[in-house]
């Protein structure tokens, strides 16, 4: 479908895109380059057209290699995340794998990545450059990603981050939506420089080990750089946290899981018709079942299921994942003339990374809802000769669930090996056009990502279901034998595990590849100054695909369903920039600019898009700047989200219908959808069928910036300061047709409370009430709607006999977040509050303090993100919830605090130290009930016992 917007404002721009390719003899596309940023104390490679870090048109923050260094950080999107703008993204804090299933977009679970997200609008909606070069996106085995993994960029690369935040498709194209965060490498380095450093919790564990190597060099017409970096992360249980060690803190085991290493058995004799629920006593290795005792008062081998039989799985789980990268990168630029060089650079990275989860259990029956026919539909055979209840479990008739839980296979454990290729290549140059001269370059670079995954601890549903069938078929099939699931611990013997037990291996990839030209300059000149402009065309192609095990697409696998993905698209476009100083030293302020730009881009996949933006600069004075722009974006459905196959999503749920009933008021709801008075959810997990969408539209966007720069005159050089600067911006985003699936507990209780269609649909229940079924497809959902302020300071004082501080205080406030679907439903996203296990803070804030004399330093930084809110779900009842009254627990306010301190010895080849501790006070995150993993926000806070030492040391030839 062609979906061309014909607004006045992007008539314009298509004019303006023809009347600036006149004079070009090449054409250009400005995110191939580095960007020129001019201010009067710092000079930055950036744009083709002149502009600023703190007094350009749009807000963007840079951070200095100095800086990252600072945090002690050593992942990108760990430095990223801490930024005050930054919203929920993946971490290795994250323990996926075997946890979560697909999400809807078919990105995959992305166990071991790293991203970031801008303004709480997503991940896929950033767009990661390096050098002003687009980077291909993730891949770690499980679907066709849709954003960066930012651990494939070395730490030891990276000169300085500059990050974007501001709408700017109509710069860089598709996926800027909310922001760019360009990363640009180390170029002109003279010498060797050595940095080592190592890390551990005060727990005593998940120590980090780091070093990078530098070299750089050159002649007057050849320079080289050559970085190599190393990072292993070590390992932190779950179990050896309080907070984490229970499914829901305050709560034991009330909400572990009912597949148990003993097993729960629900079914109904076909005898005597009598309904049980029941689970082996402990020790009963060969339990003895009495069917005249049909109560919960039993003398045989069996009790009633009952909370304190749950299975804690939350013993196994990761607080933090084991994650080791190898990098290498090289580049080398050539002076061919005084009006050309060239470029070459390459890069490679590997990623080993690990998840863990509790032994995968084995959900029979149709409450089991797995999704896997032979699962929910499993026959076991009185013949079974372990089966100690003397007749058939049919799920057609008389079966309802069994939850097992072989511990005997140990835990599941997925691996993954992640290997990244770069390649790029380019020319640059400049020459005279009449008095005016031009500046060119062409760009061309290679990129994958590609992703292997090893599964260990996961079983063949097809066997399984073989060996509790009619022995004479199993002894049939060479190496089968019959299954033991009725005995408790220890009795699937490993002859059993060997029969059902294979090591599943699944593979993805993405590649990119892309070609851009650009060409800037100066057009003409106006009273007021020259007419700048930069334009450019762009040619991209991506590929990206998912290949599970042969085992899963047979659908013999008892883990997360999913299909082999794979797709490709390649886009065209062109881009202009024009800047037109409409006045200088007037009597109403010193200059006014009046910036216009745009992007037309034809999609393969039938999308056409045009992207204006406008924008303006008014330097009021020498020391204030107003700046104001507005901008049209837009982003095409990933590879994932239009080719994505059906797959499985694991969501923490809480079924309305489940007794007690939190909504009285809805009973006659749930027994007009067929769920039994007396129903009890059996587990808070709830398996749901995602995918793509091959009809999906683009999503589009507008943004608003405004603020102001105000460097105060009689500040500067004085005694109170050397300098201050001052910055507000005001921001607004609206998206339309936001491509995700509406919120799958929104729509749950939408059809609970209403009985419409539009929500029940794709919601289907077993006859015992139990859900088996929840189809949760992605859409063009409504609008997602964001505003805020960022207030941010800096005051450098003096020098002086005690040496010079620095003071920098950065905020966010969010002043509304609203996402509503397509048919008014609104999702409970929102700010101050918790919910999907990401969070949407009122007031993010960072203060830092620096010191420096002679070769001291000494850094102190506190981190605030202020109160939440969380509805307190089934854990109402528990005294974990700060508030049962209203159902709603209380996230309070956190403040982390880091320091610092280091010395350098000039006369030893400046040679540093440092030490440094972050979160001083060892601050624990505040307890999250609706969390899925491990009792808090992961992608908010720091992990339970955070307290992190560090020492560094960095040696210069």
């Amino acid at each position: 479908m062609k979906t061309i917007r014909n607004s006045r404002l992007a008539q314009a721009v298509r004019g303006a895109l023809l009347f600036a390719m006149l004079p070009a003899v090449a054409v250009a596309q400005d995110e191939a380059a580095e960007e020129i940023k001019t201010l009067d104390r710092v000079e930055v490679t950036g744009t083709r057209l002149k502009t600023s870090e703190a007094e350009g048109l749009v807000p963007v923050q840079r951070i200095t290699r100095a800086d990252i260094e600072r945090t002690g950080l050593t992942s990108v999107a760990d430095i990223i995340q801490s930024l005050t703008g930054s919203g929920s993204a993946l971490n290795t804090k994250f323990n996926s794998s075997g946890n979560f299933g697909f999400p809807p977009d078919g990105s995959g679970v992305g166990a071991g990545s790293a991203q970031a997200d801008l303004r709480h609008l997503g991940s896929k909606r950033v767009l990661v450059l390096v050098d002003g070069i687009r980077w291909v996106n993730e891949a770690s085995a499980s679907g066709v990603g849709a954003a960066t993994d930012l651990n494939t960029i070395p730490l030891a690369i990276i000169d300085r981050i500059e990050v974007l935040e501001d709408g700017a498709s109509s710069l860089y194209g598709s996926d800027a939506i909310a922001g760019v965060i360009n990363i640009i490498t180390r170029k002109d380095f003279e010498g060797i420089s050595v940095n080592a450093q190592v890390g551990q919790y005060g727990e005593g564990d998940g120590t980090t080990k780091s070093i990078d190597f530098a070299w750089g060099g050159g002649t007057e017409r050849v320079n080289v750089f050559l970085g190599l970096s190393y990072t292993d992360q070590d390992v932190i249980y779950s179990r050896d946290r309080e907070q984490a060690a229970f499914p829901v803190p305050g709560t034991g085991v009330a909400f572990g899981s009912s597949g148990t290493p003993t097993g729960r058995f629900i079914f109904i004799d076909p005898n005597t018709l009598a309904e049980y629920d029941v689970t082996p006593n402990d020790g009963a290795s060969n339990p003895v079942f009495d069917p005249s005792q049909t109560g919960c008062s039993r003398t045989d081998d069996y009790h009633c299921f009952g909370t304190a039989d749950r299975f804690n799985f939350a013993q196994y789980n990761l607080l933090l994942t084991p994650s080791e990268r190898v990098g290498a990168f090289g580049q080398v630029r050539f002076q061919f003339s005084e009006a050309v060089s060239g470029y070459a650079k390459v890069l490679y990275n590997r990623r080993k990374s690990t998840n863990q989860a509790a032994p995968e259990p084995l959900f029979f029956g149709p409450e089991a809802g797995t999704g896997n026919p032979l699962a929910d539909n499993i026959f076991i055979s009185a013949l079974n000769p372990y089966n100690p209840f003397g007749f058939d479990l049919d799920s057609a008739t008389n079966l309802i669930l069994i939850g097992r839980r072989p511990v005997e296979g140990g835990a599941r454990v997925f691996e993954q090996e992640v290997d990244t290729w770069y390649v790029g290549a380019g020319l640059e140059g400049a020459f005279n056009a009449g008095e005016r001269t031009l500046y060119w370059d062409v760009n061309l670079a290679v990129s994958e990502n590609k992703a292997e995954q090893a599964n260990y601890g996961s079983y063949n549903i097809r066997k399984i279901a073989l060996a509790l069938g009619d022995p004479a078929a199993c002894a049939a099939v060479a190496g089968c034998v019959p299954l033991n699931i009725f005995g408790g611990p220890g009795t699937i013997t490993p002859e059993m595990l060997a029969w059902i037990q294979p090591v599943v291996r699944d593979r993805s990839q993405n590649e990119l590849a892309l070609f851009t030209a650009n060409l800037s300059g100066s057009l003409f000149d106006l009273p007021a100054g020259s007419v700048d402009f930069a334009t450019g065309f762009e040619h991209r192609r991506l590929e990206g695909w998912y290949q599970p095990d042969a085992l899963t697409i047979a659908g013999d696998y008892n883990g997360v369903p999913s299909l082999p993905t794979s797709g490709k698209y390649d886009v065209s476009e062109l881009f202009v920039e024009l800047n037109f100083p409409l006045y200088e030293d007037s009597a109403i302020g010193q200059r006014l600019d009046l910036t216009v730009a745009g992007r037309y881009s034809d999609y393969s996949t039938g999308i056409s898009e045009v992207t204006p933006k406008v924008g303006l600069r008014f330097q009021l004075a020498e020391e204030l700047v107003l700046r104001a722009s507005y901008a049209e974006g837009f982003r095409a459905p990933s590879i994932g989200e239009l080719f994505g196959s059906a797959s499985r999503f694991d969501a923490q749920l809480n079924d309305p219908c489940s007794t007690p009933l939190l909504d009285p008021s809805l009973a006659g709801n749930c027994a007009t959808l067929g769920v039994p008075a007396n129903y009890q959810q059996p587990n808070p997990q709830i398996s749901i069928t995602t995918g793509g969408n091959d009809q999906l539209d683009p999503e589009t966007s507008k943004s608003f910036a405004a603020g102001f720069i105000w460097s105060p005159s009689f500040l500067e050089n004085s005694t109170a300061a050397e300098r201050v600067d001052f910055e507000v911006t005001y921001y607004r985003h609206e998206i339309e047709g936001a491509i995700q699936a509406i919120d799958a507990q929104t729509q749950l209780d939408l059809c609970v409370q209403t009985l419409d269609a539009l929500y029940c649909d794709g919601i289907t229940r077993a006859p015992t009430g139990g859900i088996n079924g929840f189809n949760n497809r992605l859409t063009n959902l409504g609008t997602i709607k964001t505003d805020g302020w960022d207030i941010d300071l800096v005051w450098v004082f003096p020098a002086s006999d005690i040496g010079q501080f620095k003071a920098a205080w950065r905020n966010t406030l969010v002043g509304d977040y609203e996402a509503v679907g397509a048919a008014g439903q609104v999702q409970p996203q929102g700010p101050g509050i918790e919910v999907v296990d990401s969070a949407i803070p009122e007031w993010t804030s960072n203060f830092s303090l620096d010191w420096s004399r002679g070769g001291w330093s000494a850094g102190w930084t506190m981190r605030y993100i202020s109160e939440l809110r969380e509805e307190c779900g089934n854990a109402v009842s528990f005294p974990v919830c700060s508030n049962p009254a209203t159902g709603i627990n209380v996230l309070e306010a956190t403040t982390y605090h880091d320091l610092q301190v280091g010395y350098r010895f000039e006369e030893f080849h400046d040679l540093g130290l440092t030490f440094g501790v972050n979160n001083v006070f060892d601050k624990d995150p505040p307890i999250c009930l609706s969390c899925s993993l491990n009792g808090y926000d992961a992608s908010t806070y720091d992990i339970p016992g955070g307290r992190f030492f560090y020492v560094r040391a960095d040696i210069r030839f």
